[in-house]
């Protein structure tokens, strides 16, 4: 199990990865194409943003497993260990029960307009929403293992965020 997720998180960084060349590349392309050559890409603001959108999606269960997303250790620090043991239990249950209904949200969504497309790249809908289906599950997964950590840790975690 610990060498699928592990393997996962490595795909995971990469695709990220590949996403942030093509959103980098993308306004470029466009650039030179009108710069040099006199001629627009077509849907080239869109296909930067969707890039954006499926790296943000996609990589937030990096972010998440790395410690980056907000958590507030200053305020929590000064709370005694055992119900800042609770309280980061009960932050991590109620996430993973947020992105489950975003999950949800996104696969009925999905569901629901199969047929239909985006206006100007007229890409299908189900693959402009995959990237919140595919993070949304990626960020269940995470948050439920943190939980799983800092549950059989039966202390808080001793992060601290330093300013120097």
């Amino acid at each position: 199990m610990e060498s699928l997720l592990s393997l996962i998180r490595k795909a995971v960084r990469f695709i990220c990865l590949l996403l942030l060349a093509a959103l980098v590349v993308t306004p470029l392309l466009q650039i030179v194409m009108r710069g040099i050559f006199n001629v627009p890409m077509s849907g080239a603001e869109e296909l930067a943003r969707y890039f954006l959108i499926c790296m943000s999606f996609i990589g937030a269960s990096y972010v998440t497993r790395e410690g980056g997303q907000i958590r507030m250790e200053e305020f929590q620090v000064l709370i005694p260990p055992t119900p800042r043991w609770l309280l980061q239990m009960a932050i991590e249950l109620a996430a993973a029960a947020i992105f489950t209904v975003f999950f949800v949200a996104s696969v009925v969504t999905i569901l629901n307009n199969l047929r239909n497309q985006t206006p100007t790249l007229e890409m299908p809908f189900w693959l402009f929403m995959a990237p919140l289906a595919v993070g949304s599950l990626l960020l269940i997964v995470e948050t439920l293992m943190m939980f799983i950590h800092t549950f059989r840790r039966g202390r808080p975690e001793a992060k601290q965020t330093i300013l120097t």
